[in-house]
């Protein structure tokens, strides 16, 4: 039996991630046990950074990828999906032992997150708000899911027909049960752009496989505890932003630096406390890790 070991949404680059902060992420990997790895999506915003974090980590251990949304926009329509790299892992099945297997795939997103039902609208808010518009794509987000999806589906088909038990890794959400709707009106436009988040669609084939085990996603930068859902276990805790994180939250709130906490607007608090902050994040990064790793026996 062996342990792997699934993290999304490092953002190495954003959260300015030393080789010192790497090791404290690997050092969480040992303790649990992990003898193989697998980042699903957005590790840095630059590609030639996220291979340096997977050449990092592939020192102590096999190591896998796929892409999330803030590496595509560094990268071709074709890289995106095909990846010159021995350790991508996107519409392809690794063999973990003799029965089961990990999928990796990248995903994207169909809309019906959205509140919105206008698609004109929604492709409006896109070039106004969402990081997405700079990724180069042919076709209509909705072209792109939905062949993307066909190409998965012959893969887990074949899966199926040979007994094989899957391990799915993706950057986008797949199911509603972990879209967050907001219920303040000043916070509507989040629920609008719940479209970018990921795909029902990709939820509704994923549901016809019983040989399907565990699915694990982030891109929300929300963390949840797992659901099983039609007989699949679902894991979503991705590690996200540095002022999104739990110990910013205890930082400030221990230090009382903001009357109302609201992540949105820390990055000014937290660089006003810079070298304070630098080190609370020292002592506590560790955990923060161990909350953002999901571990699966295989």
């Amino acid at each position: 039996m062996g342990k792997l070991a699934v993290v999304s949404d490092l953002h190495a680059d954003i959260n300015r991630f030393t080789t010192e902060d790497l090791a404290q992420l690997l050092s969480v990997l040992k303790e649990k046990k992990a003898d193989r790895l697998h980042f699903a999506g957005d590790l840095a915003n630059k590609v030639e950074k996220a291979q340096a974090i997977v050449a990092y980590f592939e020192q102590y251990l096999p190591t896998t990828f796929n892409w999330g949304n803030h590496e595509m926009a560094d990268l071709t329509a074709a890289e995106i999906e095909d990846y010159p790299n021995p350790a991508f892992l996107n519409q392809k099945a690794l063999a973990l032992n003799q029965k089961t297997v990990l999928v990796g795939y990248n995903g994207w997103y169909d809309y019906r997150f959205s509140t919105l039902k206008d698609k004109e609208k929604i492709e409006a808010i896109k070039r106004l708000y969402w990081y997405d518009r700079v990724i180069k794509r042919e076709e209509s987000d909705q072209q792109v899911d939905a062949q993307l999806q066909k190409r998965l589906k012959k893969l887990l088909d074949a899966l199926k027909k040979a007994d094989k038990k899957v391990i799915l890794a993706t950057h986008f959400v797949p199911k509603k049960e972990f879209i967050v709707y907001q219920t303040d009106p000043k916070l509507k436009r989040w629920n609008e752009l719940n479209a970018f988040l990921g795909s029902e669609k990709l939820g509704e084939l994923l549901d016809h496989y019983d040989n399907l085990e565990q699915v694990v996603f982030g891109h929300t930068h929300r963390r949840f505890d797992d659901k099983k859902i039609n007989g699949t276990r679902y894991s979503c805790r991705p590690f996200g932003y540095f002022f999104e994180w739990q110990l910013t939250r205890e930082f400030v709130l221990e230090n009382q630096l903001v009357e109302e906490y609201n992540p949105m607007k820390l990055r000014g608090v937290l660089k006003a406390h810079e070298a304070q902050f630098k080190e609370y994040q020292k002592q506590h990064l560790k955990s923060e890790f161990e909350q953002a790793v999901t571990m699966i026996d295989y």
